[in-house]
């Protein structure tokens, strides 16, 4: 094997051999996980999945659907870290590594195999994201707030919706359009009036008018007299713009990448907070790319003879800086839902600070 200093790539047939033996070691890891983790929290739902009348096997199937891609997207990096550990240490143990630096590649050029391969796996991690895991979380969320019961009919947009007007408070069962066009479903007033519940108005569906909200077919139940009746088309709530509904529970996970920035523009339009949002956003980059910090962080385990008896040691250093990553990650997030971090620094931070360890410890330790 020919591997210059100069080269970033040790020879094509080494680098796909790497390549290989990464990807199949991280799937493979990651296909056991998703299975016990989906086992696992199956045993614990389906007794709330079978609860509403006429469930059965097909609703399991349709769970398992929605949660499935969740789970990839959770443990794909930490499967990267433990496929990096696996195939280094094996090639370690085999006197690979050792046959790669006596013809003359560095500890970068071994690695730089498998960190191209972990980036691509995080571009299709982020993809992956956005087509699959995002609308899977929403459709999730929505038939989580109906019990497991009959889907609400409007997937797509937000669901139970409150919003307060003075005293009185706004119920929607679901929230679909933007703007003007923006139509409520399952619309439920309860009239506060001197602090006490006095009647409470719902209709099926209501309509903005640029001012209110018309109510269709509505129906009032007075509280005092116990009594129901019917009303004419009715208008509420005027003041009460369509963004109160439409951005009241604006979620990152549930909104793809390009639906939470302009999300996060109409909020800022309308004057409302949006850090814990625009950590989010950031973090839908930032999340998938720390597939790309695993082959380092892993790599203290590919390193330093196999005889020496410190192979396990290195693979659990390795596994402990992975670890480390995932929970610095976590903190500084919700350090950034809450306020605390700037939404760059929250998303990025961990990222850097961690790039810079890896490299730090393999610089240390073989350069």
């Amino acid at each position: 094997m020919d591997a210059p200093q100069f080269q970033f790539f040790p020879s094509r047939t080494i680098s796909l051999y790497m390549a290989k033996m990464f990807l199949t070691r991280t799937f493979a890891v990651l296909g056991g996980l998703v299975v016990i983790l989906m086992t696992l929290d199956l045993l614990g739902e389906s007794g709330k999945i079978l609860a509403p009348e006429g469930n059965g096997e097909a609703e399991l199937w349709f769970y398992v659907s929605l949660r499935v891609p969740q789970l990839i997207e959770r443990f794909l990096p930490f499967a990267a870290l433990l496929g990096t550990l696996i195939a280094l240490s094996s090639m370690n143990a085999n006197s690979e590594i050792i046959s790669m630096k006596a013809a003359g590649a560095s500890a970068h050029q071994i690695l730089a195999p498998l960190i191209l391969t972990s980036f691509i796996v995080g571009i299709g991690l982020f993809i992956f994201n956005e087509r699959v895991v995002t609308p899977a979380y929403g459709t999730l969320s929505a038939w989580e707030s109906v019990d497991y019961g009959p889907m609400p009919e409007q997937r797509a947009g937000a669901t139970n919706v409150w919003v307060r007007e003075g005293n009185d408070l706004i119920n929607a069962r679901s929230v679909s359009g933007r703007g003007d066009a923006t139509i409520l479903e399952g619309v439920t007033v309860y009239d506060r009036t001197g602090g006490v519940i006095e009647f409470l108005v719902s209709a099926e569906r209501a309509t903005y008018t640029g001012s209110g909200w018309r109510l269709e077919n509505p129906q009032q139940f007075d509280v005092s007299a116990v009594e129901q009746s019917n009303l004419e088309s009715l208008v509420i709530a005027e003041g009460v713009t369509p963004d109160q509904f439409t951005l009241a529970n604006v979620e990152a996970r549930s909104l793809d990448f390009f639906e939470l920035r302009r999300a996060i523009a109409d909020l800022q339009a309308a004057g409302r907070p949006t850090t814990a949002l625009e950590a989010g956003l950031w973090h839908k980059i930032s999340g998938p790319l720390s597939t790309l910090l695993m082959p380092l962080l892993g790599a203290v385990a590919g390193f330093g003879l196999a005889r020496s008896g410190q192979l396990f040691i290195r693979a659990i250093i390795g596994m402990a800086l992975g670890f480390t990553y995932f929970v610095a990650d976590n903190f500084a997030l919700a350090m950034g839902n809450i306020g605390a971090y700037p939404p760059l620094l929250a998303a990025w931070a961990p990222f850097f600070l961690f790039l810079l360890i890896g490299e730090a410890v393999l610089i240390r330790t073989e350069e």
